[in-house]
């Protein structure tokens, strides 16, 4: 019995268990990386701590490959929104197969591709050119980290001490209560809410701003920190032709399907409704159920839909519970109310999936996040920047990669219509530096969705490809200044350094200024992405081609050559 152990005996078997339960902690997340262990639980001294394993923290640990990198993750899963929340169907855009992506985004889809049998697009979803199972993401990205940075799962950081406007330490705290302390020379900011930048004392937004303070046509005429992005429980459905898979109705089911409402009719931002048919198109795009189906063999979509957008209350303080409630409420809707392409109502042969989720209850691990806190940059993207009268985006000299989707802002908290959010095309646009860093913590960079956008241009930045290359990014700078000794805001404001830098890129296969025409395997590819950033090379605002001649061509790569020469940091032969 406890009562015939004397008190001290008692304490130091509760250290030795604390001591070894650590030690566990840490073999576990070696196992995970590169199989190194360490022999003390005291303070772990690293490069780069990467907090958040999300889809742009998965990267940014790809992109400071050879590094001591570190990831805390509270998932058991690593990807983000390609995994742990479900998304596993890609929000890209037109030219990605031939430009606009990073190689490692790249290959990431290639390895998506040869995992899922060698098939294109194994769900043959519409909505994009690759939909997947979830678990197929994960393995690709495990397969694609397999040797490089320790992965730490089920945890996160609770506290952060900045000493002389930089973090010196970090301490996370895995579900038992344990915790680990970390001395890193960087940290990368990598969750999906941008969790981290309250404790550590970053500037940050969260909600709208007012149109007064970014000059936007859309901004909401006053500031409200309330106005985020519904987010969304994923769940996976498989279709049982002549079976019964009806879930039992959930609670406040009645309210949900008439408030929220469960449809498959879609307003639009010209004010006109659509009725999307189940298997059938209907009025719009394509059928519901190819909307994003990821696997044929069997037929499995993934469910993510305005019927379980969840606008209740703000993400940051939401009730999770009865967001979950939302989605199976829907599942149910879909299962005995909704229209019937041959008449009659409800789907029953629709089989909820948990293990396609890693779940019990089928609902994604996570829920998909679409906007948290944002960082007080010292260069924030507004809409004016996205969506001039020309072939591309604003032009950014401090380019450090690319990206292009709509603004689509989803109905947001406490909107009471269906869709109380934005659709606006934008023009090719590039990721600047400036949003990736405040003025302080001078060590802290931004690695995915907390990149500096406002609420409006948020809707544009927070899809896949552009969450990747945003933490690629940072994951390269912080390798890039830890191999020269120089900070993240020399990089930024010192143009030698910049530049350097953005050659790195290129180097690395992220590309950096819109010529839709240029192939990797092309010499030129990034001597004029390079020129163009800088000045020395004027593109046809009209057009998103270079359309090089044979004399320019030879000009170019010599120019290119020779400014490259006088950079900083660069080998000479």
């Amino acid at each position: 019995m406890q009562g015939s152990i004397p008190a001290g005996r008692r304490a130091a078997l509760a250290r030795r268990s604390r001591v070894l339960a650590l030690c566990t902690l840490l073999l576990a997340a070696c196992a995970t990386g590169r199989g190194e262990s360490t022999s003390s639980a005291g303070p772990i001294a690293c490069e780069i701590l990467i907090l958040g394993g999300s889809f742009g923290g998965s990267a940014a640990a790809l992109g400071a490959h050879g590094r001591d990198v570190w990831v805390v993750e509270d998932s058991d899963w690593i990807g983000g929104q390609v995994t742990s929340q479900g998304v596993s169907a890609l929000d890209e855009h037109a030219h990605i197969e031939t430009f606009g992506g990073t190689l490692r985004y790249e290959q990431f889809r290639s390895t998506v591709r040869a995992l899922s049998g060698g098939r294109s697009n194994p769900g043959a979803g519409w909505v994009s050119r690759l939909c997947f199972l979830p678990r197929a993401g994960l393995a690709a990205l495990e397969q694609m980290l397999a040797g490089g940075p320790r992965v730490l799962r089920g945890a996160q950081a609770v506290e952060a001490v900045v000493e002389h406007a930089r973090i010196v330490s970090v301490t996370v705290r895995d579900r038992a209560g344990l915790e680990l302390e970390f001395h890193p020379r960087f940290v990368l900011e990598a969750t999906d809410a941008g969790d981290f930048l309250p404790l550590c004392g970053a500037p940050f937004r969260q909600g709208a701003e007012a149109r007064a303070e970014t000059g936007e046509p859309h901004a909401a005429e006053l500031a409200d920190p309330r106005r985020q992005q519904s987010f969304t429980w994923c769940f996976a459905v498989e279709f049982r032709p002549g079976e019964d898979h009806t879930i039992e109705r959930p609670p406040g089911y009645e309210r949900f399907r008439d408030t929220q409402p469960y449809s498959l009719s879609l307003p639009y931002p010209d004010g006109s409704r659509r009725r999307y048919g189940f298997f059938e198109k209907g009025e719009g795009f394509g059928p519901f159920w190819t909307y994003r189906r990821i696997a044929r063999e069997p037929e499995i979509a993934l469910i993510n839909w305005p019927g379980n957008d969840y606008r209740g209350t703000p993400l940051l303080d939401a009730d999770h519970d009865e967001a979950r409630r939302l989605s199976l409420g829907f599942l149910h809707w879909l299962q005995t109310e909704c229209p019937r392409d041959d008449g009659g109502s409800g789907y029953p042969e629709l089989m909820l999936r948990p293990d396609v989720m890693g779940t019990s209850d089928g609902l994604a691990l996570r829920p998909y996040v679409r906007e948290g806190r944002r960082l007080r940059a010292l260069g924030t993207v507004v809409e004016q920047d996205l969506t001039p009268d020309t072939a591309r985006a604003r032009p950014m000299a401090d380019a450090v990669g690319l990206g292009w989707y709509p603004i689509d802002v989803h109905t947001c908290a406490g909107d009471v219509e269906e869709r109380g959010g934005l659709a606006i095309p934008t023009r090719p646009f590039q990721i600047p530096l400036a949003a990736m860093l405040a003025e302080a913590p001078e060590n802290l960079i931004a690695a995915g969705k907390c990149f500096g956008a406002t609420h409006v241009t948020n809707g544009a930045y927070r899809l896949h490809p552009i969450e990747w290359n945003i933490g690629e990014s940072a994951g390269q700078l912080a390798s890039f200044c830890l191999a020269h000794g120089v900070s993240p805001r020399d990089v930024l404001e010192q143009t030698g350094w910049r530049r350097a830098f953005q050659v790195a890129l290129l180097e690395a296969g992220i590309p950096l200024y819109w010529f839709i025409d240029l192939r990797r395997e092309d010499p030129l590819w990034a001597a004029a992405q390079a020129l163009a950033v800088w000045g020395e090379l004027q593109a046809d605002p009209r057009d998103l081609r270079l359309g090089a001649q044979p004399e320019q061509r030879e000009a170019w790569l010599a120019r290119y050559q020779a400014l490259c020469d006088e950079l900083p940091g660069r080998a000479r032969d």
